[in-house]
C-alpha cells in the first residue's frame, strides 16, 4: 500500500500516453505549431506496462489513460489489454476528447476499458469550432453515442467560459441527463499555455444559474473525487470542480505519469521524478523506489489556494489535466 506523509492512501495513477492532441482548445493549448516530443523519447507500451505492474503490486486500484489525446497513440487497445489481463479487477478508465471514439469504442471495451470521460463544452458546432480550433462537434457526439452503445460508462466535463459557452450549461446538463451521463462543470484553470482573454464562470456562478431552473441538494465530495456533487429532485447528479480551492486535497489519492516517464505528485506542482531510465534498463527495483519517494513527498495541498493568484506553468496536455 502506498501512503504519503499526510496518511493519504495513494491508489490512483493517471498515465499520459502522448502529449499530442488533435484539438487546439483555447483553455489548454491554442497555439500551433507545437514542438512535439520525438516518439523515441516516449516510453513504449511495454515499458509503461512494466511500471503499471509495479504500481498495481504496490496497491494502485485505478488507472486512467490520458494525453494529450490518448486515441492518437497507435494500438492503444493493446496497452489497455496488457493492464486488464494482468489485473482484471483494476478500475481502468480513459479521458478523451471523443473525436476518434466512434471507430475505437468497441476495441477499447473489448480490451478491458470500463469507463471514459469526455469533454462536452458545447452543443453548438460553431462554438465547438471556436473552442477547439476546428469543426469537431459531430465526431464528438457520435463518439459519445458509440461509447454508450458498446457499454462504456461515460462521464462528461464542461469548462464554462463567459462570452463563449456559459449560456449552454442548461443544454449540456439536459443532454447528459437524457443519456444518464454525469456531467462535471470545471472552473477554467489559468495556465501559461491558454489564451489570455478567457473569462471563467465560477462554480458558484454555475450553481446560481442552475438554481434558477432546478432544485438540487448538495452531497459534497464523493470519496477522493475533486468534484462536489449535487442531486436534482429527479435523482440526476452533477458535479462542480473548483481547482482554486484546496478542500479536495485532503482526500487526494492520485499521482500522474507522463509519456516520457516523469512521475508527478500533484497537477499544480512542477516537481517530478523520472522512472524512464530505470524502466528502460529493466531496473524495476529502482522504479519502485522512485514511486515510493514521489508518494512520500506528495504535497499536502495545491498552490492555488492562497492569495498569490498563481498561474500554473504545467502543460496540462502533457499530464491529462
Amino acid at each position: 500500500m502506498l501512503i504519503d506523509s499526510y496518511d493519504r492512501v495513494v491508489d490512483y495513477i493517471r498515465v499520459s500516453v502522448t502529449e499530442r492532441c488533435n484539438f487546439r482548445c483555447q483553455y489548454c493549448m491554442p497555439e500551433k505549431p507545437f514542438s512535439w516530443v520525438p516518439k523515441e523519447n516516449l516510453l513504449s507500451f511495454e515499458e509503461l506496462f512494466e511500471f503499471m505492474k509495479v504500481a498495481i503490486d504496490e496497491g494502485v486500484k485505478k488507472i486512467r489513460i490520458t494525453g494529450g489525446e490518448p486515441l492518437l497513440r497507435e494500438d492503444l487497445d493493446t496497452f489497455i489489454k496488457m493492464i486488464s489481463d494482468y489485473a482484471p479487477d483494476i478500475d481502468l478508465a480513459m479521458t478523451s476528447n471523443a473525436f476518434l471514439l466512434k471507430g475505437t469504442a468497441q476495441r477499447l471495451k473489448d480490451a478491458g476499458l470500463k469507463r471514459i470521460n469526455v469533454s462536452i463544452d458545447t452543443l453548438k458546432p460553431e462554438v465547438a469550432q471556436a473552442i477547439a480550433g476546428k469543426d469537431v462537434l459531430k465526431n464528438v457526439l457520435e463518439g459519445v453515442e458509440e461509447a454508450l452503445k458498446v457499454g462504456l460508462k461515460v462521464k462528461a466535463n464542461m469548462v464554462p467560459m463567459k462570452g463563449m459557452n456559459a449560456d449552454e450549461i442548461f443544454d449540456v446538463l439536459e443532454y447528459c441527463r437524457e443519456r444518464d451521463i454525469t456531467v462535471r462543470f470545471i472552473e477554467y484553470m489559468e495556465n501559461a499555455y491558454a489564451k489570455a482573454n478567457i473569462s471563467k464562470l465560477s462554480g458558484q456562478e454555475v450553481l446560481t444559474s442552475l438554481g434558477e431552473k432546478y432544485n438540487f441538494t448538495s452531497e459534497g465530495y464523493d470519496g477522493a473525487s475533486p468534484a462536489k456533487y449535487y442531486r436534482l429532485d429527479d435523482g440526476y447528479r452533477f458535479g462542480i470542480i473548483e481547482p482554486y480551492g484546496d478542500d479536495f486535497c485532503k482526500q487526494c489519492n492520485r499521482i500522474r505519469l507522463t509519456a516520457e516517464g516523469n512521475l508527478i505528485p500533484c497537477l499544480y506542482f512542477d516537481e517530478a521524478m523520472s522512472i524512464a531510465e530505470s524502466v528502460k534498463k529493466g531496473d524495476i527495483k529502482t522504479a519502485a523506489a522512485v514511486l515510493k519517494e514521489v508518494v512520500r513527498t506528495k504535497p499536502e495541498k495545491n498552490r492555488w489556494g492562497g492569495e498569490d493568484d498563481e498561474v500554473s506553468t504545467r502543460a496540462f496536455y502533457e499530464t491529462g489535466g
